[in-house]
């Protein structure tokens, strides 16, 4: 039987002891004799369950005592607009900076300009997205409400490798991060960020559930317009239950969480994740057949867009990946091309699966 690999940018792959086990304790969950799905969402089996997510992600990635983890629903998109209405409360007048690196800090700048003023403080249109704009070209405002990034975009394939330091050239502008794709992948200082979001459907469990990792002094500042479910003070006070939670995402996450603690952590994680990145562009450097258009020192590691020089190819190249167990890897529709996601729960073997077959495919076609 042919193994299957599957590289879909989200929802993404799951790791198959978290399947597993998930379906074991489908029907009868710790003896309780229900389904996560049925539980009441206060009841002391669900809040058990809540609780070790919110302490196993509190451990590993070492988050303060003064960040707030909250589990919302609305998505990345969503939460591309509730980020504004829980922060232009502190600085009602001020703009909201942002650095434009593609297609999801390209929606994020949408969004927030219906609730603030925006200031594309940099943008890496001129590069056709392949890179993030020189720190020192970045034209910051003085009194700006927050600076908001995508530190890994999904999409092109862009990734920060460094963490900007925003405090000197602003008023204390706190970073807003959206680590929707890249979250667990790699070691972060949380200290270093305001507010922290992002969809679980990439590197932490299926879709329906939203992260929010949140510095205690930036709660209580909402906009009259903001609804109270995505309230971020309402729903802390809350513990996250003040309507009902995604309860069987959450559940996933939790054991996702396990599962990386069995896996020695996010710094194992993270040294698994170079190996795997390094495999797959070492591969595409040396090939004349493809190529990764992303500058090299801006690279992510979880998403590998890659581009057939002859694109009358690019049927064929899918087909026989699917034939090969290969899945998922046609780009997303904005680009083209091919793109590989590689997230915590694709195993090195897969990439090996993956650069053997580009392998054969580009010698038979060369």
């Amino acid at each position: 039987m042919t193994t299957i690999y599957n590289f879909s940018a989200g929802p993404a792959v799951l790791p198959k002891e978290v399947l597993q086990q998930a379906a074991a304790e489908m029907l009868d969950w710790h003896g309780s004799g229900m389904s996560v799905m049925e539980m009441s969402h206060r009841g002391a089996e669900f809040m058990s369950v809540m609780d070790a997510a919110q302490r196993d992600l509190r451990d590993l990635l070492a988050i303060p005592d003064n960040y707030k983890i909250l589990f919302l629903q609305g998505g990345g998109l969503g939460e591309n607009a509730i980020v504004p209405m829980n922060l232009m409360g502190r600085r009602p007048d001020a703009p909201v900076d942002f650095i434009h690196t593609g297609s999801w800090s390209g929606k994020s700048i949408k969004e927030a300009q219906k609730y603030a003023t925006v200031n594309v403080a940099a943008s890496a249109a001129s590069n056709g997205f392949t890179a993030v704009p020189a720190r020192e070209s970045w034209q910051l405002s003085k009194d700006a409400a927050y600076v908001h990034l995508c530190t890994n975009e999904t999409i092109d394939g862009v990734e920060y490798h460094f963490v900007p330091d925003v405090a000197e050239q602003t008023d204390g502008a706190p970073i807003v991060a959206d680590m929707s794709s890249h979250i667990l992948s790699r070691v972060i200082d949380v200290s270093a960020y305001g507010v922290i979001f992002g969809g679980a459907q990439k590197n932490i469990g299926p879709a329906g559930l939203t992260l929010v990792i949140v510095r205690e002094d930036l709660l209580g500042h909402a906009l009259p317009v903001c609804p109270s479910a995505f309230d971020w003070k309402i729903v802390a006070d809350n513990g996250s239950m003040y309507n009902t939670p995604p309860t069987y995402a959450i559940y996933i996450a939790g054991l996702v969480f396990q599962w990386l603690k069995r896996q020695g952590g996010v710094a194992a994680m993270e040294a698994q994740n170079i190996a795997k990145a390094t495999l797959l562009y070492d591969y595409l450097d040396s090939t004349d057949f493809y190529e990764n258009r992303v500058a090299k020192e801006c690279r992510s590691r979880m998403n590998v867009p890659f581009f057939l020089k002859d694109e009358s190819l690019n049927a064929e190249f899918l087909t026989a990946a699917k034939a090969q167990g290969l899945l998922q890897l046609k780009g997303h529709k904005s680009v083209g091309g091919m793109r590989a996601s590689i997230y915590n729960a694709m195993p090195l073997a897969g990439v090996q699966a993956l650069v053997g077959f580009m392998h054969e495919f580009a010698s038979a076609h060369s």
